[in-house]
């Protein structure tokens, strides 16, 4: 049992004891990673699925299932989570710190560019034209993410129930993403104690989830570090406790309580513990008091900031940076406005994503400690399969609003359906997603290229079009 305590000011280690990857190389695929990290929750998965399992072979799909599954159930964005979940898994908490971060720092620096147009110029066609092949690449990797991790996930009909009902739960009934996760643990408790076998998705220690490609980096044994202690868990929430409300409490202090930087700070800390679902079960919330409340934004500006969020790499929830940064900027004080969004948006951020490296250093030594748990084994693997039904949803809803600039919401009871108008379908976006499909199954071009093709002949046609 490790006794180093897992503290931020550790040495970062060139490799562990228990696998053969070094820092330095693990550095450079988290680099990688985050650049890559386009679509959402679903594209992002994808990503680190593609490089981290598939390519690499550093972790079994059944760990990286098992760490999703915890993400999942988690508030906060569950993709800068896994990215945190398996860097600690390779390099101790130095190893999280640093993919957790990279994860969030392209899109930061992006959005943060963006924001200053916006507020500068308020003029985007030409970021427009840069992003608009993208969206539709995003969509083909969705899709290719789905097909993927349903292959793996759904291996008996039972599976392939519950990822069904998710999904009709989800898109047509709107039923609350932690409720659906909530029935999916249940049902799989349930059926892992009435039918084990076909509850066996997510394995016991050193079972697999079929024919693998050699060993994986990280030993699906147990590793040395990860086993919990109580001394590490109150070393952890004192340590990244007093980073979220340490400089909190220092500003309320200082700069009283209607102080922007205050107010951004309470409410965004509060809204980093109850996002769960994602980003877009808060985002309607975050925007009725940003515009209504607090006056951070003028109505319809959270759209504009959503849109640089989903067509930049990091977290959707990332578009918390946009909404502190309007908010200081319009609200200054003595400092000059732009100077006083930067500040903003750090600290938006700041308050934001913290939590999440919390959640993750303190619950995974107890998520890997239960790993051969079979009930547990047996509900994570309903919520697996439940995964995959919300993945899909996800893709479906993307592909709507990339392919029709107006997709219509219909209620009828409790049923809620979106219903597209056709005449508003975008054609060059469709003939961008059809080549993106076919350059990443039929072709086997790989997503660099998938991603940089798209984006250069969307670029063309934008600026064409409106010449």
């Amino acid at each position: 049992m490790s006794t180093q305590a897992p503290v931020p000011h550790e040495k970062p280690p060139s490799a562990t004891p228990s696998h053969t990857v070094s820092f330095g190389e693990a550095l450079k695929v988290w680099v990688r990673v985050a650049l890559l990290s386009f679509g959402g929750p679903a594209g992002q998965i994808a990503v680190m699925h593609r490089i981290l399992v598939e390519e690499k072979r550093w972790i079994s799909e059944s760990r990286f299932l098992h760490a999703l599954n915890y993400c999942m159930l988690l508030p906060g964005p569950e993709a800068q989570q896994l990215a945190i979940y398996i860097g600690w898994l390779l390099h101790r908490t130095w190893g999280g710190v640093v993919a957790g971060t990279l994860f969030i720092l392209p899109g930061f620096v992006a959005i943060l560019a963006l924001s200053y147009l916006y507020a500068g110029y308020k003029g985007l066609s030409s970021v427009d034209a840069l992003f608009y092949g993208l969206a539709p690449a995003v969509l083909a990797i969705v899709v290719q993410a789905v097909l993927r991790i349903g292959s793996r996930a759904l291996r008996n009909r039972t599976m392939v129930a519950i990822a069904a009902a998710a999904f009709l739960a989800i898109f047509f009934f709107e039923v609350p993403f932690p409720l659906i996760i909530l029935c999916a643990a249940l049902t799989g408790l349930i059926g892992g104690r009435l039918r084990p076998q076909t509850f066996a998705v997510i394995p016991a220690h050193g079972a697999t989830l079929g024919p693998q490609a050699g060993d994986p980096a990280i030993s699906d044994q147990s590793v040395p570090h990860t086993a919990p202690t109580f001394g590490r868990a109150v070393r952890i929430v004192m340590v990244f406790g007093l980073l979220w409300m340490g400089p909190l409490l220092a500003f309320l202090l200082m700069l009283g309580r209607g102080n922007v930087y205050v107010e951004e700070g309470l409410f965004f800390s509060k809204a980093a513990v109850v996002t769960f679902g994602g980003a877009y079960a808060v985002l309607a919330y975050m925007a009725q008091q940003a515009v209504d409340v607090y006056g951070w934004l003028a109505p319809g500006e959270m759209l504009d900031g959503l849109g640089m969020a989903e067509t930049t790499p990091g977290p959707l929830i990332q578009v918390v940076q946009f909404v502190g940064f309007m908010g200081a900027f319009r609200d200054p004080g003595a400092l000059h406005p732009m100077l006083a969004g930067t500040l903003a948006a750090v600290w938006t951020t700041w308050v934001t994503f913290v939590p999440c490296f919390l959640w993750i250093f303190l619950g995974a030594p107890y998520i890997e400690h239960l790993r051969g748990n079979r009930l547990l084994a047996a509900a994570l693997s309903g919520i697996t399969a439940a995964v995959v039904g919300v993945i899909l949803n996800l893709a479906i809803w993307f592909a709507l609003h990339t392919l029709f600039a107006v997709v219509d919401e219909r209620q009828a009871g409790a049923l809620r359906l979106l219903v597209p108008q056709w005449r508003t379908l975008d054609v060059a976006a469709l003939v961008i997603a059809f080549g993106s499909f076919l350059s990443l199954f039929v072709w086997k071009q790989g997503m660099v290229r998938t991603l940089a093709g798209s984006v250069l002949v969307g670029f063309g046609y934008y600026m064409l079009a409106r010449a």
